[in-house]
């Protein structure tokens, strides 16, 4: 019987993350099944899914949206957010981690880690987001169970520690052996589980793998080693707390396995769930700023209310922001800050999420993940608290757009109604980034990919009634230093009546490399500039980076130093020292030898073996450079970096070259020198 349902211990908040076509989804809307939350298997291929209810996810087949969906299993609240696969919507997830406690990474058994797997990996290690792994679609020809955990150990690089053994393999995939209570898991064919004793033929092997498990528990716990060491064994309830401990520290990744789509292994990862994965008590206490002091909040619904907003969605029936409660309550009604726009709200409904349909509460408290509608002027990242307790959250991060559309109204009539809906998109995505081109007068739409752009337009097509043409996208280029200056003087001197201003800097402006950011440092002696208007300089020179020579565009990668300068007794301020580092700058840049970067992809191309060859050369054709290939059941798996300008439109050309079979992702790594003119010309002859 489950009981004690709204206490903090039994409530986990996780994610499910994987790269696209891992299955997250479906493992998703088996575990609603699982549970009893849905009384029909949802299917991706037939549109059928609770999370992907969005009419694009639907007719794409691809997880665009995060969506939260809440279950019950055995005594536990399992608040669960189904995030995006695609590289292109991986701010999404970015949000979605921010507010978690655990997560289910999901892996194909055949692919193993996969470039977007990795991506959100790392993203989780950003958080401390403790994780469990689960090897998927073992079902599927070529599917191996030791191959993709190696993958995990190889890329990834923690200690996975498997707790399963599969009974059968590929099509003959029927259930799997568990190594921590030593039993045999089956399912039939109506998905039903079957609990029995370990078949004569695996128990061997399953001795073995036990005694594996129990000595990497022993080698990354010391209270499992001091046991093992006594015993030469640990009992399970010894080899469960260890389990529990390693997750929950990141010292190691569980590792389940089994076939959503058929039904197999669910139930015993809920069950891991449950075990291994975190309750909101066992976090650390939130934390956030209060002007210039650091505070902590604890998760008891006693303490002052403190919440962040991960998520705004309008929906015909209101706007709703999506919320994840770390202490305090909150009731219908109640007024609560806006913490960073310092004013008051009021909430109306509190509502429980069920993707697109919703139950009403009548209040949350710590470690709930709900939806509140009445609050019009909040976006995501804002920090919820109580008025008499303020306090600031940090928000997740935000990545930089990189590739760019023109976006116009088809109707000048359309224009303002145009801009209200662009302006409602970024407002619920705030990876798109909407602005108009000084130079053009151009509305200028900007987010993290090509598939990205193309989902958020024909969201305005379709919600807002549009007509919206798109020019060619446009990637975000950047400005570097090659060679560098030293000893560029600049002086600031200005006499119009009453108090001037002067201030006199010498630079030095030196490379850093392409991936590096902006170093600013001080290297004068005798307190020729004083320390306030040393600061003031680097403020400065931080302006000028706005706008390169090259191009108007970012300048990074250099690192700028202060040699010398003079001020005046009465003429110099932090006003004409912050001008004179804009504007020397500016020149000394001039001066140098300047590099235009362009944003890069490593791109990873699964096309058959038949097809090798042209997709080679068509990488080429786009400024690929092939970093490996290798061969994996009858298909080619080619690995190349690849300037983002050149993959539009790619998937097209793909599908054509390999009669439809060829598939590939991009993961942004960053940005490259870009070839000028002549060396484009050079490389066509």
């Amino acid at each position: 019987m489950r009981t004690n349902l709204d206490t903090l211990a039994v409530v986990r908040n996780l994610g499910i993350l994987a790269h696209v076509d891992a299955g997250k989804t479906t493992v998703t809307e088996r575990i609603l099944y699982a549970t009893g939350t849905t009384h029909r298997r949802g299917e991706v291929h037939d549109g059928t899914t609770v999370t992907d209810f969005d009419s694009q996810e639907r007719d794409r087949g691809i997880t665009i949206f995060a969506a939260a969906v809440s279950c019950a299993w055995d005594g536990h609240r399992i608040n669960l957010i189904d995030t995006p696969g695609h590289v292109d919507f991986a701010d999404e997830v970015e949000r979605s981690l921010r507010v978690l406690d655990g997560a289910v990474a999901v892996f194909d058994a055949v692919a193993g880690v996969e470039p977007q797997s990795e991506s959100v990996w790392r993203q989780a290690d950003r958080y401390g987001v403790p994780r469990i792994a689960f090897v998927n679609k073992l079902d599927r020809a070529g599917a191996d169970l030791d191959t993709a955990v190696e993958s995990i150990r190889e890329r990834l690089h923690p200690a996975p520690l498997v707790l399963q053994l599969p009974i059968g393999a590929q099509d003959a995939f029927r259930g799997v052996v568990d190594l921590v209570h030593m039993r045999a898991l089956t399912w039939t064919d109506g998905g039903d589980m079957v609990v029995a004793d370990i078949p004569e033929e695996l128990r061997e092997e399953a001795r073995r793998r036990r005694r594996l498990l129990e000595e990497a528990v022993a080698e990354l716990h010391s209270a499992a080693l001091e046991e093992f060491c006594m015993q030469s064994t640990l009992d399970t309830g010894t080899l469960v707390d260890g389990l529990r401990d390693l997750t929950r520290t990141g010292d190691a990744v569980v590792v389940l396995c089994g076939s959503a789509y058929r039904n197999r292994g669910i139930e015993p990862l809920l069950d891991a769930v449950v075990a291994y994965l975190p309750s909101p008590l066992d976090v650390p206490p939130v934390h956030g700023t209060l002007g210039d002091t650091r505070q902590e909040r604890p998760a008891d619904p006693a303490a002052p209310f403190a919440a962040l907003v991960f998520k705004v969605n309008a929906t015909p029936t209101g706007r709703l922001a999506y919320l994840r409660v770390y202490s305090g309550t909150i009731e219908k009604g109640d007024m609560v800050m806006d913490a960073g726009a310092r004013r008051g709200v009021r909430v109306g409904r509190i509502l429980r999420v069920q993707a697109d349909r919703h139950a009403q509460l009548d209040r949350a408290v710590a470690g709930d993940i709900v939806a509140v509608v009445g609050l019009k002027s909040v976006r995501a990242g804002s920090t919820l608290c109580a008025p008499d307790a303020p306090l600031v959250l940090e928000p997740a991060s935000v990545a930089e757009p990189v590739v760019s559309v023109a976006v116009e109204a088809v109707r000048s009539t359309d224009t303002d109604r145009l801009a209200s809906s662009l302006a409602r998109l970024a407002e619920e995505d705030p990876s798109l980034v909407v602005r108009t081109d000084p130079e053009t007068g151009q509305t200028v739409l900007s987010g993290m990919g090509e598939l990205h752009l193309e989902v958020a337009l024909e969201k305005a097509r379709r919600d807002h009634g549009l007509d919206v043409n798109a020019g060619r996208p446009r990637v975000a280029h950047r400005e570097t230093v090659g060679r560098g200056v030293s000893g560029h003087v600049f002086r600031h001197v200005k006499q119009d009546g009453g108090a001037g201003q002067f201030a006199h800097v010498v630079l030095d402006v030196e490379p850093l490399g392409v991936d590096a950011g902006f170093e600013f440092r001080s290297a004068v002696v005798g307190g020729r500039v004083p320390q306030e208007y040393v600061r003031a300089v680097e403020a400065g020179c931080r302006d000028a980076l706005t706008e390169g020579p090259l191009g108007g565009h970012p300048v990074t990668g250099l690192r700028v130093t202060l040699t010398d300068g003079a001020t005046h007794v009465k003429d110099s301020s932090d006003t004409a020292f912050r001008t004179a580092g804009r504007f020397g700058l500016r020149e000394a840049l001039r001066a140098c030898a300047m590099v235009l970067l362009e944003p890069v992809a490593e791109v990873t191309v699964t096309v058959p073996d038949a097809a090798v060859g042209g997709v080679l050369g068509d990488l080429a054709a786009r400024r690929g450079r092939v970093s490996g290939s290798v061969t994996r059941s009858g298909s080619a798996v080619v690995t190349a970096t690849v300037p983002l300008a050149e993959l539009f439109g790619y998937a097209t050309r793909l599908r054509s070259r390999t009669q439809g079979r060829g598939t590939f992702t991009a993961r942004p790594t960053g940005y490259a020198p870009a070839p000028t003119p002549a060396t484009l010309a050079a490389d066509r002859r």
